[in-house]
């Protein structure tokens, strides 16, 4: 239990990584680099008059050159990589997101902490090719491909849990038993483990029915009421006559191939 929580702990500490980058990077491709923390939501003319300067406004120009594309919110600097650089960007950070989905759990699709490494060498590869002159080392980009990220303060702090515990079927597995002590030696069994800080309670139950088999009950119990409704519109009492049950020549049809007939106006 214990070599597999620390297998499940590094595949998720790069998983996150990997969704975190993607996010500043589909950033970089819009607005560019990171400014410094000190001309951070500034106008141009605060900017001026405070006297504040880029040292990496000229070194940090993307490969192809640089177009205005101005960052709302005013933490990057502005000068965005061209269509084509952009482009490059985004097409790995999709394949890179797909790579670690948690949809795959639902195509039975295995995730090893290799497929997480390759995701964050595609990024890495990619980053390098639209800046090969490397990004400013204040630049989130930057500090996660060195792996000196802060994330102290941030919604992304919560996410990491460094000291946990794995629970099933509401029982905590012990770092010194064995898997099979738990869910036996059938190599095929297949079980939902959930991670929960150490000293907490047990982690809710998974639910036993997904959204969409959810959808899909609610979407038959609306058939049927409707059925069940235009059945009691329609009976007048002798309604079972028409039932094909109550055809006294049923058999004889059937034989003969015309059960299906009806008659009516053309």
């Amino acid at each position: 239990i214990d070599e597999l929580k620390k297998q499940w702990y590094q595949r998720r500490v790069r998983g996150l990584k990997v969704l975190r980058l993607c996010d500043e990077m589909q950033c970089l491709a819009k607005h560019g680099h990171f400014l410094p923390s000190a001309m951070q939501g500034h106008t141009e003319e605060q900017i001026e008059e405070l006297k504040l300067r880029d040292d990496y406004e000229k070194v940090c120009v993307p490969q192809g050159g640089s177009v205005e594309c101005e960052d709302p919110i005013g933490r990057r600097s502005g000068k965005a990589p061209n269509e084509s650089m952009a482009e490059v960007i985004m097409k790995t950070v999709t394949d890179a997101k797909e790579m670690v989905s948690n949809k795959l759990t639902g195509s039975n699709t295995v995730l090893t902490l290799a497929e997480v490494q390759d995701a964050l060498d595609r990024l890495r590869g990619a980053v390098m090719i639209v800046y090969p002159m490397k990004l400013p080392p204040y630049d989130p980009v930057q500090a996660e491909l060195d792996g000196e990220e802060d994330l102290s303060g941030t919604q992304a702090s919560l996410e990491i849990i460094e000291q946990g515990s794995l629970w099933w079927a509401g029982k905590e597995l012990l770092p010194e038993k064995l898997l099979s002590d738990y869910v036996g030696r059938n190599e095929k069994t297949k079980i939902i483990v959930k991670l929960a800080k150490k000293g907490a309670s047990a982690p809710g139950r998974e639910q036993q029915m997904t959204e969409e088999e959810k959808k899909q009950m609610m979407a038959w119990q609306f058939r049927k009421q409707e059925e069940l409704k235009k059945l009691h519109e329609a009976d007048d009492g002798d309604d079972y006559y028409n039932s094909p049950w109550a055809n006294s020549s049923a058999l004889k049809s059937q034989f003969h191939g015309i059960g299906n007939i009806t008659w009516g106006p053309k």
